[in-house]
């Protein structure tokens, strides 16, 4: 007969005041961990002690129990009751529910407590602070009873409204916290669900990939054209917005594209019909022009408006202010917050000063027009003054012009001419009339007298190369800033080059911004008439003309590698070039980015990237990850490195010594004798050793030393 199995017994439960009770060595816990105890503390007096103490009766060396009970499992609710009766919350005789053991080991019920303990399922978590929510509680009073920060809150109200579906999946372990993190990105539970669809037929299921997948199409927050119009007149618009509460989202990313583009389109427009008040021609409006979009086009020259008497009386004492501040604060070595926040104001307050706006001529401008853009920044960018070839005034030719087809190398036109005679056909005079002192002199014999002196010129002018440099100056000069090449007796020509090309963010970079300040500082400095140029060139100094030299030939550089174009010669030759100079494209401001690069080649270029900047262990760490991640790690790795792609790596000179040993089966050249002079008037004597290896002043380094 089956012995019926034995009931066990409960430990009994029993209140016991709060100094009868003491901690216990027996306690496993030795490092803290989890709710702090001030928390529990807060807790406890907000809704009471959930959970009993495990006690044990404190005996003496003869085993009679004194009274007292030690606390082997419990101790941090202990710690906190204990802290509730200093602050004379609870008194030290409140009672206080316990279990009483008598068996078994202290240690043992110890570990027990800690180890068999179940934590709670995110999930469940998550789905409790929605219930609270849904009750009435705000995600303030959630965090302040949870002890967490309200963006915790937010986070798992987040995580507990993603789709059904994928939160069961979750609970069943078939989804990663890092993978339900990145679908909370969308509230579209239909679209969530999709991209889980999708994301079973994808071999890459990282949690950069769900977010891609759900943001694909739509516009960053920090794209230049939701600055331009704004997030919150979106947002009351209509428009959706998706953030990311658990990564960095930059503002997160604007849902409603076609919202965006329409908004953006009317600002524009709005602004072209206050900028075609101005009395423009005409007003080109657009989100973003190509690099190089007003070449061919001639800007006018306009004058800025002085500042009025007020204005420059404010401008002075803001100087005064800021030097003031400046001599107050320049011996201390951080500045107080608002003498810093007081000088930035004031040096943007100077800066308007500086930039003040130009009055152009009314007639030039009725056939002129502007370019309205969005800047870097999202700021406004008006191109003010350009005028199109075919709206540019052709002047009649006078009679004393000599018209030339440039088609036929400058010669003069002789079509329709009688007797070889050029332009305008004035006849040689006849016998009869050599009599008449004021007879015209002949086209032809104009031509012939002034063919003299285009070659007394020439040599004239060989013989002034300071002059010479001057002239092609002018020449340029003329071309690039006043479309009026042809007025030079020069036959120079400068292209200037376009990009076919467009590369994304290549208007809004540093190195264009750079080049078109530069190139707007020279202009503001040359005259407004090409008429006063050559006497503004001839007041310059050397360095300023050699300045102004080296910016526009800079303008004819065309290093582009085309499949389209092969330019093998071409491109070594802008090596060269880049070595002349120094060219670090890393200085310029060049960086490995996953839009510039990283994103754009193979997993194998990307480990070459960082092995050669980071070596090959850094290497290694990320050799595992998939190719967005890769790029990602990548550019934090190799940000500040100076690291450069081949195509943007200056060469280096060959070694001098290649050139050495390439000579030296050379009779003539494998020894350089040496020549021995005689000492005299105590010099030393010099071999072919002592001569100074730097020889390269006895060449000129450029094309501007060289014409000067």
């Amino acid at each position: 007969m089956a012995t019926a199995p034995q009931k066990i017994t409960l430990s009994s439960s029993r209140d016991i005041p709060f100094n009868k009770l003491l901690l216990s060595q027996s306690n496993v816990r030795r490092i803290k961990a989890g709710v702090s105890i001030e928390e529990l503390a807060e807790d406890i007096a907000r809704r009471g002690l959930l959970q009993g103490l495990s006690v044990r009766p404190v005996t003496d060396e003869a085993g009679t129990e004194t009274g007292m009970f030690e606390i082997p499992a419990g101790g941090r609710r202990y710690r906190a009751l204990e802290l509730l009766v200093k602050r004379k919350r609870l008194a030290k005789t409140a009672l206080v529910p316990c279990i009483l053991r008598e068996d078994g080991i202290a240690e043992e019920d110890s570990l027990a407590e800690n180890v068999q303990r179940a934590p709670l399922h995110p999930l469940d978590q998550f789905r409790a602070f929605l219930t609270l929510k849904e009750k009435g509680q705000s995600e303030e009073e959630i965090a302040a009873t949870f002890f967490v920060s309200v963006n915790v809150v937010k986070q798992r109200l987040k995580l507990a409204a993603v789709s059904h579906r994928l939160l069961d999946i979750y609970a069943e372990d078939g989804l990663t916290l890092d993978q339900l993190m990145a679908f909370t990105v969308s509230g579209d539970h239909e679209r969530q669900e999709q991209v889980f669809e999708r994301l079973q037929q994808s071999y890459d299921k990282q949690p950069y990939a769900i977010r891609r997948m759900l943001t694909e199409g739509a516009v960053r927050a920090s794209d230049k054209r939701v600055q331009f119009i704004g997030l919150d007149a979106y947002v009351e618009a209509g428009g959706t917005v998706l953030r990311d509460l658990f990564q960095q989202d930059d503002g997160g990313w604007l849902q409603d594209v076609p919202l965006v583009e329409e908004m953006v389109t009317d600002r524009l427009r709005r602004e072209a019909e206050t900028i075609v008040g101005e009395g423009w021609k005409w007003i080109d409006a657009a989100p973003d022009f190509p690099y190089g979009h007003t070449f061919g086009l001639r800007q006018l020259r306009g004058a800025e408006i002085p500042l009025t008497p007020q204005e420059e009386a404010a401008r002075d004492a803001l100087t005064a202010e800021f030097d003031q501040l400046e001599a107050d604060h320049a011996e201390a070595d951080e500045l107080p917050d608002a003498v810093d926040e007081r000088l930035g104001e004031i040096e943007t307050d100077l800066e308007a000063f500086e930039q003040r706006p130009v009055k152009f001529d009314p007639d030039e401008m009725a056939r002129a027009g502007a370019f309205l853009s969005i800047a870097h920044d999202g700021s406004l960018r008006v191109e003010r003054g350009f005028v199109r070839p075919e709206d540019e005034i052709v002047s009649e030719p006078n009679a004393e012009t000599v018209d030339t087809d440039e088609t036929d190398g400058g010669q003069p036109d002789t079509e329709g001419s009688s007797g070889g005679d050029a332009g305008t056909g004035a006849p040689e005079p006849t016998e009869g009339e050599e009599e008449d002192a004021l007879a015209p002199i002949s086209d032809r014999l104009m031509a012939e007298l002034t063919t003299h002196r285009t070659l007394g010129l020439r040599n004239a002018l060989a013989e002034h190369p300071e002059i010479a440099f001057i002239a092609a100056l002018h020449a340029l000069a003329l071309s690039v800033f006043y479309h009026r090449g042809s007025d030079s007796c020069l036959e120079l020509g400068l292209k200037r080059v376009g990009f076919s090309t467009q590369t994304p963010g290549l208007n809004d970079s540093a190195m264009v911004e750079v080049a078109e300040t530069r190139h707007e500082d020279w202009s503001k400095r040359l005259p407004k008439e090409s008429d006063d140029l050559w006497d503004t060139l001839l007041l310059w100094s050397n360095e300023d003309r050699r300045q102004l030299f080296g910016h526009m030939i800079s303008l004819s550089v065309n290093a582009v590698a085309e499949p389209w174009n092969r330019r093998p010669r071409a491109l070594a030759d802008a090596d060269v070039l880049a070595r002349s100079v120094g060219l670090d494209m890393a200085a310029a401001g060049w960086r490995p980015r996953v839009d510039t690069f990283l994103g754009r080649v193979t997993k194998a270029r990307i480990l070459q990237a960082v092995s050669e900047a980071k070596g090959e262990r850094a290497a290694d760490r990320i050799a595992h990850l998939k190719k967005g991640d890769m790029a990602k790690e990548a550019e934090t790795l190799l940000a500040d490195t100076g690291w450069l792609p081949e195509p943007l790596r200056t060469s280096v000179e060959p070694e001098a010594d290649a050139d050495e040993a390439g000579n030296a089966d050379d009779p003539a050249t494998s020894e350089t004798p040496v020549v021995e002079t005689t000492a005299e008037d105590g010099e030393t004597a010099m071999g072919a050793d002592d001569i100074p290896e730097d020889n390269d002043q006895a060449e000129p380094t450029s094309h501007v030393e060289a014409a000067e």
